[in-house]
C-alpha cells in the first residue's frame, strides 16, 4: 500500500529553546504542506531520520493493511497523526492510506 505522509504543523517552543537549548543555526528542513509518499512502508527520500523514526511504526502498519490505532483514535481508520521527536519544535504528520 502507499501512505502519504503530511507535514500538517510546527509548534515552537521558544521558552524551552531560550531555556534548555544550545544555540543551534538550523534545526529542521521540513516545511508545513510538505509531503511525501511511502510505498510498502519503505522510508521516502528527503524525509528527516528523527521524524522517520517516530512515525515508522505507523507507517509499517498501515502499509500492511492495518489501522484503527488505539481503538479508534482517528476518524479514518486507515491514518494516523504523528509527531518528530524534537522537544522544541515538533513537526505534527499526518498518514493516510491513498
Amino acid at each position: 500500500m502507499t501512505i502519504l505522509i503530511t507535514a500538517v504543523r510546527q509548534t515552537v517552543y521558544r521558552d524551552l529553546i531560550a531555556r534548555y537549548e544550545n544555540p543551534i543555526e538550523h534545526a529542521c528542513d521540513i516545511a508545513v504542506g510538505q509531503q511525501w509518499t511511502s510505498v510498502d512502508g519503505q522510508r521516502p527520500d528527503g524525509l528527516c531520520d528523527e521524524a522517520w523514526k517516530a512515525m515508522r511504526p505507523f507507517v509499517e502498519a498501515l502499509a500492511r493493511g492495518e489501522g484503527d490505532f488505539f481503538d479508534g483514535w482517528m476518524r479514518n481508520p486507515l491514518s494516523a497523526m504523528v509527531s518528530c521527536n524534537d522537544g522544541f519544535r515538533p513537526m505534527s504528520f499526518y498518514l493516510e492510506v491513498i
